[in-house]
């Protein structure tokens, strides 16, 4: 087993450190990016650059977590429990779509792909600090539609797992694997709207 990677060292020039990272990591990827390049782009040294972050990887996880984190509390906070489901899954949909399209999403699902020989632990990681933490709060609300008689679901896990792969539809695919270069927004709203009414034509309550 791998000897573990130290933790971070925190300080004020943290946010600075990582938003340099990620504006490098986005242009080169996690192989192509310099140590040069992230330390020039955040405005501090290699040397204050490595006190914070010896490791590499370790960067770009946080990197990806801190972004991961801030796109999936912004989608959470749409998922309101008083909401009627349209209304809530309409909300989710929309930034489901917005996040797995987005360059940041793409390249960084590319990334712990391409990595994930070498560093198993990077995808875990994004996983568990994004997608996680929206799965589990779908099916949190879920649970609680269905108490109301909203829905009529019998597995919340799976249900929460199928709505997100409807998010991705076609669109997914053709960016990753280059097919097209840009998504209408009419796309990402046709996705976003059929990924609701397929949920909701399979978990509606039947009279």
């Amino acid at each position: 087993m791998p000897a573990e990677t130290p933790p971070a060292r925190k300080g004020r020039k943290m946010p600075q450190v990582l938003e340099g990272a990620r504006t490098i990591f986005l242009r080169d990827g996690f192989e192509g990016a310099s140590v040069d390049d992230i330390a020039r782009a955040a405005g501090v040294s290699k040397a204050t650059l490595y006190s914070y972050f010896p490791d590499k990887r370790l960067l770009f996880l946080e990197v990806a977590k801190a972004e991961c984190l801030r796109q999936s509390e912004e989608a959470m906070a749409l998922i309101t429990a008083d909401l009627a489901p349209r209304a809530v899954l309409t909300l989710a949909a929309t930034r489901i779509v917005a996040f797995v399209l987005s360059d940041f999403g793409i390249r960084t699902y590319r990334i712990c792909v391409a990595e994930a020989d070498r560093f198993p632990e990077l995808g875990h990681e994004f996983y568990d600090s994004g997608p996680a933490l929206v799965r589990q709060r779908i099916v949190d609300y879920l649970a609680q539609a269905v108490g109301r008689g909203e829905l009529a679901i019998d597995d919340l896990e799976l249900a929460a797992d199928q709505f997100a792969e409807l998010c991705k539809a076609d669109l997914f695919n053709r960016i990753v694997f280059g097919v097209g270069s840009t998504v209408s927004e009419a796309e990402r709203q046709k996705v976003a709207q059929g990924a609701v009414e397929m949920f909701l034509a399979r978990y509606a309550p039947r009279p």
